[in-house]
């Protein structure tokens, strides 16, 4: 169990991550870090686990158990049961910081990238995308974000920098045409490829269109 301000939090019993190894189960960190990240925001466990990419079975059973330390707070809508982080919980700001850090990144990244034109992928490579995929080492100092598309080199840079803003830590993106990505000729992208990385894009959120005036 993990012990924050005199709270003790149940875990899953699992390997535990390498960014953070007090929590005993990934899959809890990156629901912690979804919902400590949009205080302000209802979820479904269905919604959780369809974003988070995980098995509903899973996501129901730490949704319960952290409903039940009382870190996190439900209300029943019809038939659905809408969760969110527990602002009033004492634990809540020192523990949404250090999810921030360690696994907030891949929100993060999603998020800041999600509105820029022609962007194909983003994807997390480096010793933060090792760090998460389980590989022991060092924490990471920073975030690498390869963009792939031809998105405008202005606005890439401008996302990173909102990026690094949120987190605290520096984003160093690089720009590759959908092609050398798809070739894999490219040294940097064969790289990539061959290690470590995480794949953003699905957790980019739709971006509204501005309604056309009349």
């Amino acid at each position: 169990m993990l012990r924050i301000d005199g709270c003790y939090l149940p875990f899953m019993r699992s390997n535990a991550p390498s960014l953070m190894p007090v929590f005993r189960s990934r899959h809890q960190a990156d629901l912690l870090t979804l919902l400590s990240l949009h205080p302000d925001q209802d979820y479904t466990v269905t919604d959780l686990a369809a974003r988070l990419g995980i098995p509903l079975t899973t996501a129901h059973r730490e949704a319960q158990r952290l409903e039940e330390s009382g870190l996190l707070t439900g209300r029943a809508v019809g038939r659905s049961r809408l969760l969110r982080a527990n602002t009033s919980h004492r634990a809540f700001e020192p523990l949404a910081r250090l999810l921030l850090v360690t696994f907030g990144p891949h929100v993060v990244v999603a998020e800041e990238f999600a509105a820029l034109p022609g962007v194909e992928q983003v994807v997390i490579f480096g010793s933060w995308a090792a760090r998460y995929a389980g590989v022991p080492g060092v924490a990471p100092a920073d975030i690498d974000v390869l963009v792939v598309g031809n998105p405008p080199r202005a606005e890439v840079y401008a996302a990173a920098e909102r990026a690094e803003a949120r987190l605290g830590m520096p984003v160093n993106p690089t720009i590759r045409a959908s092609s050398r990505w798809a070739s894999g000729d490219d040294p940097l992208v064969a790289t990539i490829q061959g290690g470590p990385h995480l794949d953003v894009t699905a957790e980019m959120p739709p971006v509204d269109k501005p309604a056309h005036a009349t």
